[in-house]
Formats: structure tokens, C-alpha cells, sequence
């Protein structure tokens, strides 16, 4: 079928369809819309801003049911911003989620490599400008997201086109922690079952492009660990800690950027486990190729947003444990360290991130993380005007009788 035949968009005052391309990076879905958005003007942050007061519909008939799910995530593409016209990037980003837009998203920074690289000027108007090194194979691009600058190294093809054999890498913006084995204490309003009478936990804080919570499964009262998983339990254990750093104004220097003074919030929960070991891979598989380069090996369990959990070992997360390993002298500088998810662990053939300190800078650091990212659709998404359930989108979990 011709897609052009289908009824037209009709959603405010917009009448072409939104266009998108589908990738998944470890698992972890990235619905990148290249078409159709609302137009959005000013920097970046202040696009940010507009698309949450004046577009928000748009990113909830996107991520949400019957186009998406609870779990969907989304990168629009931003190619007039302040950096792009300095010359400093080569496109701009806006994340989205569940619940609202995020400042970083590493899974989706991979994903968008590859998918800059392979499209044409049409689609990326600066796309003739990129950096080719024909000695390692690669193209540098310039990715300015909410939360900075990012470096993205492509593996290319001699064709031009993106080598899905390799894995693509980002250089983090500076990354630190802001806290290591802190004690948070707990209003018993907010305490769970599992803590047997516990009144506080103890958990390490970082930033990697957004905040997180780094705190063991063992610590959240699942003996355990991520050895075995009760997503219901862990998600309500979670959702209270999260509630309690992000309400408690004593705790706001958490989130807050050392370098910067900038005040932000609580983005993630990861609950961590270093104990479970190497995951099982397939002689040649991208994760067996990635398990040959990294002595050490941390699984990791991601909440983020309206308690989402990451398919993936979350590229933003592994940059804030990367400079929280540096910073307890635990991850020397180039060392490399494998960072697994629950899905990259139970399918083979999958490879889970790996990351290492690229460079320091005093108490912070950028981090090189690496993974694999590939194609699963495209969408030609429209909505009907007399469609009451999928112009605003639904999800079943929020549905209360």
C-alpha cells in the first residue's frame, strides 16, 4: 500500500504524517522522528521547553499505546540549534520517554549514529560535513543534546554507509559522582516490605547527562541481588527511594552539577550487581568480541522516568558509574569495563555496553561508552480526528477504576 493514501494527520492544525525510523540498541527501542513533529524554535533547552507546554501530545500518541507502549522511547531530531549554527555540532536531539524529556540518553546516542551517517542531505543537511578517517574506519559527528555536547565515532563502511559489525561510541560530557555510600534515611511512609524494619539505605549518587541513584539489589532488602528478579517488588522499592531523594530538600546537592551550580533531579534508580559474573555468548557473537576486551563486569537493573525500565545497560548510567569506579580508584583510566542489563545477560548474540575513563578533568571525567545498534522499522505514523483514543495516546498501567 501506498502510504500516501492513507487519511491524513489532523492533529493541531498539522496535516503531513510523522515520520519515523526504528532502532533498537541493546534491546532498548529508539523511535527517532525525523518528519511531522511541530516546529520548535529558539536553543535547544528553550525548544525542550516548547515541546513539553505545547507539544506534549504529540510525544504521548508517540511513546504511549496504540503507536508505543509503557516502555517506548524517542529521539526527534533538532537540526537548527544554537551549537549547529557555531558550527560546534553537526544536529541536535530532544529525548523523550513515558513521562516527559529527557537531558541525556545514551542508548538512543548510539542508535543516532548510525542513523546520521546512513541518511542523506535531505534528512541531515549537514551530513557532507562529517569527519571520515579512512585509517580506523569511522565518522566523527557532533551531537548537541539537552545536556551538551556529545562526540559520536561511527564505524563506516567503504561504501559510506555505517558498519553494523562494530560497535558505535560516544564521549560523554563531564561526568562525576555526587555522593559514594551515602545513607538516605527513610520516612516510614516511604519504606518497603524488604527492608525488615530498616529505616534508611545506603547508595553511591552520579551524573552521566542526568542523575543517578547506584545502589545494590542486597541494599533494597532482595538478598538476592539481580540473581533473582521480582520486577513488581523492585519497581515499588524503588519508585519510594526515588521519591525520598527527589522531595527531601537536605538531599538536593545530589542533584546538582558540581561544575556547573546547575540544579537538577533524581532521572534513575539502577540497582547493581557485580556478582553475578560474565554472560554466556556466542563464539563470534558482538557480545563474546566485547567480553574479550573488559576484565570486569557489572549487571544493572534501570528505573528511569515513570519508573521505564531500560532494555539496555543505559549509556548515560554507564558513564556516571564509570566516573563513579574512577573516582573510588576501582577504574583506572583506559581500563575498560563491561556494564550488562537483564537482556543483554539472557540473550545471546547480544553485547552489553563497555565503558572507560577517555579523559580527566579534575573532579570529573568523560567517559568513551560503546555499543551496538540496529534497524527494526520504519513508521508512517497518522491520527484520524475522530480517533478519541489514540489522539492522546493511553497506557493500561496508569488506568485506575
Amino acid at each position: 500500500m501506498d502510504p500516501s493514501r492513507l487519511p491524513p494527520f489532523q492533529l493541531g492544525g498539522l496535516t503531513r504524517p510523522i515520520t519515523c525510523v526504528e532502532m533498537h540498541t541493546a534491546g532498548e527501542p529508539t523511535r527517532i522522528i525525523w518528519d511531522g513533529f511541530p516546529e520548535l524554535s529558539g536553543t535547544l533547552l528553550e525548544q525542550r521547553a516548547q515541546a513539553k507546554v505545547k507539544s506534549d501530545e504529540f510525544r504521548c500518541l508517540l511513546m504511549l499505546e496504540p503507536r508505543g507502549h509503557y516502555d517506548m522511547y524517542g529521539a526527534i531530531l533538532r537540526p537548527d540549534t544554537e551549537l549547529v549554527a557555531e558550527g560546534k555540532a553537526d544536529m541536535g536531539v530532544l529525548f523523550m520517554h513515558n513521562e516527559g524529556f529527557s537531558t541525556m540518553c545514551g542508548h538512543a546516542t548510539i542508535a543516532l549514529g548510525r542513523f546520521l551517517v546512513d541518511v542523506d542531505e535531505a534528512v541531515f543537511p549537514r551530513r557532507r560535513q562529517l569527519k571520515y578517517d579512512a585509517t580506523t574506519g569511522t565518522t566523527r559527528l557532533n551531537l548537541h543534546v539537552p545536556c551538551g555536547l556529545v562526540e559520536v565515532i561511527v564505524p563506516t563502511l567503504p561504501t559510506g554507509k555505517s558498519d553494523p559489525a562494530r560497535p558505535v561510541s560516544f564521549i560523554s560530557v563531564p561526568s562525576f559522582p555526587t555522593a559514594t555510600c551515602l545513607k538516605i534515611p527513610l520516612p516510614e511512609k516511604h519504606r518497603w516490605p524488604e527492608l525488615q524494619g530498616r529505616t534508611s539505605v545506603t547508595a553511591d549518587f552520579s551524573y552521566g547527562g542526568a542523575y543517578y541513584c547506584l545502589i545494590r539489589g542486597e541494599e533494597l532488602g532482595f538478598p538476592k541481588g539481580l540473581a533473582e528478579i521480582d520486577l513488581q517488588r523492585m519497581d515499588h522499592a524503588t519508585r519510594l527511594l526515588k521519591e525520598v531523594i527527589n522531595t527531601d530538600p537536605s538531599l538536593k546537592y545530589l542533584t546538582q552539577n558540581i561544575e556547573t551550580g546547575e540544579q537538577g533531579f533524581l532521572y534513575s534508580v539502577m540497582i547493581t550487581d557485580t556478582g553475578l559474573g560474565h554472560a554466556r555468548a556466542s563464539e563470534g557473537s558482538a557480545a563474546s568480541r566485547a567480553q574479550k576486551i573488559a576484565d570486569s563486569e557489572e549487571t544493572g537493573l534501570c528505573f528511569f522516568a515513570n519508573q521505564q525500565i531500560d532494555r539496555s545497560p543505559t549509556g548515560g548510567c554507564v558513564a556516571a558509574r564509570v566516573a563513579l569506579a574512577h573516582a573510588k580508584g576501582l577504574l583506572p583510566v583506559g581500563e575498560k569495563r563491561i556494564y550488562n542489563s537483564l537482556v543483554t545477560r539472557a540473550y545471546q548474540g547480544l553485547a552489553g555496553f563497555v565503558g572507560s575513563v577517555e579523559a580527566e578533568l579534575g573532579p570529573s571525567v568523560r567517559v568513551k561508552v560503546e555499543g551496538y545498534a540496529y534497524y527494526t522499522g520504519y513508521h508512517w505514523f497518522v491520527v484520524e480526528a475522530e480517533d478519541g483514543l489514540g489522539v492522546g495516546g493511553f497506557s493500561l498501567r496508569d488506568i485506575t477504576m
